[in-house]
């Protein structure tokens, strides 16, 4: 299926390992040109290199979205490099959770820059030119923790819920603009935390994601891959008639839809 990527500009945060650099690749093999922005320069410094080396026409600029100034700064080098931005992939984020009354505020304010106000933030910018093009497409990575919220799962499920409100009210509001507002809930998948919490315990990777894996109707852990497919999905011209959708991509984990 063609779709109808090639030549528009896809920006994503956090996009040096896991689901972002997976979907960075799969627009790539789309024919997209991407912007990539992360905090650690070495790392995007070589995902820039290795996505040059697969065709793509990249642009990769250091910036932490919880700081307006960068973000601000990565968006004015993304418009004079490319002369448009088609397409926002917010996915810079950790996990942050632990127990209610152990969590600080300095947590609090820590998660919420990054998840929700770096968010609004690339979100404003973006809409700036999208508005302009005649539309564009965002998709918002968030969990499913945020819509389904556990003991102890605090700050995080709290800044997926207010991401997951976000998408829903941008979508109703610059729906007239073409500009597609959507977000792809995750559950467990592989990644490098999930391999660095393994070592501190002990454990080989695999192991964890057998532990994993018995709590997941489909019976294992997902591949960043996969969450790539369905975010380049709703970013391209074969979603063009959904807006303020949240899917989960779960294996069946969540209980609710």
């Amino acid at each position: 299926m063609d779709l109808g990527l090639a030549g528009k500009v896809a920006v994503v945060t956090g996009a040096t390992a896991g689901i972002g650099l997976a979907t960075a690749l799969k627009f790539v093999e789309e024919g997209a040109k991407v912007a990539l922005c992360a905090r650690n320069a070495d790392r995007l410094a070589a995902t820039v290199e290795l996505l040059r080396g697969k065709g793509g026409d990249v642009l990769g600029i250091p910036a932490d979205v919880s700081k307006p100034e960068d973000v601000e700064r990565f968006f004015a080098a993304v418009a004079s490099h490319f002369g448009r931005i088609d397409i926002l992939v917010n996915n810079a984020g950790t996990s942050m959770r632990g127990p209610f009354l152990e969590v600080k505020d300095a947590d609090w304010d820590a998660d919420l820059e990054l998840k929700l106000y770096g968010a609004i933030r690339c979100s404003r910018l973006a809409v700036e030119h999208m508005k302009r093009q005649g539309g564009g497409r965002i998709v918002n990575i968030s969990t499913i923790g945020g819509k389904q919220p556990g003991a102890a799962s605090m700050p995080t499920s709290v800044s997926r819920a207010a991401g997951l409100a976000l998408t829903k009210a941008l979508s109703r509001e610059f729906a007239a603009d073409n500009i597609l507002v959507n977000a792809v809930c995750i559950g467990k998948i592989k990644a490098a935390q999930h391999e660095r919490s393994a070592a501190k315990k002990g454990k080989e990777p695999e192991a964890l994601y057998r532990e994993f894996a018995r709590d997941i109707p489909l019976g294992r852990v997902g591949e960043a891959e996969e969450a790539a497919n369905v975010i380049v999905f709703l970013a391209s011209e074969a979603a063009s008639y959904v807006t303020g959708s949240s899917i989960n991509l779960d294996g069946g984990a969540s209980a609710v839809m």
